[in-house]
């Protein structure tokens, strides 16, 4: 995934200490204008998916410590904690294996043809993932190439009527 040296450095700081807390590092960004950006971190839970608004309160004062003691911008800056929620970024090969045959929509940093894609995870290894596009059609996409990758929700508004 390419990710800033900023966000590289905060993403290094948190996981060092994150797994002390039960807690995966989902994602960093860093947004917004240069002179006050926002630091958002996505975490949920180490061994299982499903983080509660409580326990992000709670995780909130030591996220808030490691970036603090990294003083990570010159000048003020906003610091945002929160679950990956349903769009649920992936970053690492391993997120891309765990959540195989799952939907995903992907911006890449190719310099030819496309950029953005759709498709289902097919498969995964340490260096690339692929990509199930419609049709019979496949893409190989190496990792170093993902500009962003999120999970892209199925909502089943339907639903079955009571009685059938």
């Amino acid at each position: 995934m390419v990710k800033t040296p900023l966000e590289t450095r905060i993403i290094d700081a948190l996981e060092a200490e994150a797994p002390a807390h039960g807690i995966d590092i989902v994602d960093v960004e860093v947004v917004g204008a240069t002179k006050a950006p926002c630091v958002r971190v996505r975490i949920d839970h180490l061994d299982r998916e499903g983080i509660t608004l409580d326990e992000v309160s709670a995780a909130s004062g030591w996220v808030s410590d490691v970036v603090e003691r990294l003083d990570p911008v010159p000048g003020s800056y906003t610091l945002e904690v929160s679950s990956p929620g349903m769009a649920r970024p992936l970053r690492r090969p391993a997120d891309f294996a765990r959540h195989a045959g799952e939907a995903v929509e992907l911006t890449t940093t190719a310099t030819e043809g496309r950029r953005r894609y759709k498709g289902v995870i097919a498969a995964a290894d340490e260096t690339s993932f692929t990509l199930a596009l419609e049709g019979d059609e496949r893409v190989i996409i190496p990792f170093d190439e993902v500009k962003k990758c999120t999970l892209k929700p199925v909502y089943d508004f339907k639903g079955v009527k009571e009685g059938n």
